[in-house]
């Protein structure tokens, strides 16, 4: 794994990152202290805020394989053009959709081309919320998984919620893979931790989750902005 993994802004296709599981993936993120994630520098020059869309996919071989492998993919947010109709889907945050930024890099893997969940293939699209708005480029891996754990525990917030859509990430990580994720944080609300750059985020800290501790040692607190 390279230190430097730059993400390009418009038409170029997401990347990507594949692991055998939920949990090996953010443990792998964890131990690779010196990989970033950054805006390339054609990214810099368009001057817009490197924010990072990411989208949560589980999928299996084929039909009759009882393991799920978990991939992540990532864009730099694009603004939604205001110059012509564009679905709501792109200004809703619904998580079953793709994101704006997905759609501009060409044709995309079939199990995630339309976002529907099938047999073999689920997906979640991370939206931004009070509790946990969208990360801003450059971020350590040590602190991609911390996002993705408080994704995760963010959408234990809403299992009673059917509305928003939000607890389906948690759904979907209990039902691939039961008995692997941890139970929800017992030791307060996460609040703004990842919007570095917001002009909302006025509380920043690590989070309350000892199982997010334990994946994201070691911490570097000064990443935080």
């Amino acid at each position: 794994m390279p230190n430097i993994i730059s993400l390009p802004f418009g038409k170029c296709p997401p990347l990507h990152l594949q692991a055998s599981s939920w949990r090996h993936l953010l443990k792998l993120m964890a131990r690779l202290s010196g990989t970033k994630v950054e805006p390339s520098i054609e990214a810099i020059a368009n001057k817009v805020d490197p924010i990072l869309r990411t989208i949560v996919q589980v999928v299996r071989p084929h039909h009759t394989s009882p393991e799920w492998r978990t991939v992540v993919w990532f864009t730099i947010d694009h603004p939604v053009p205001t110059n012509k109709p564009v679905p709501r889907k792109y200004l809703n945050g619904d998580v079953d959709a793709l994101p704006y930024s997905y759609t501009l890099g060409g044709s995309l893997p079939a199990l995630l081309r339309d976002s529907a969940d099938t047999a073999i293939s689920k997906t979640y699209t991370i939206p931004s919320t009070e509790n946990l708005p969208y990360p801003v480029l450059p971020i350590s891996f040590p602190n991609l998984a911390l996002y993705l754990t408080a994704a995760l525990e963010e959408a234990r917030r809403y299992m009673n919620d059917s509305s928003s859509g939000i607890r389906k990430l948690a759904k979907m990580i209990d039902t691939c893979y039961p008995g692997e994720a941890p139970p929800p944080s017992s030791s307060g609300r996460l609040r703004n931790l990842f919007g570095r750059g917001n002009k909302n985020n006025k509380n920043k800290g690590r989070g309350g989750n000892e199982d997010t501790y334990e994946l994201v040692t070691p911490f570097v607190p000064d990443e935080w902005g």
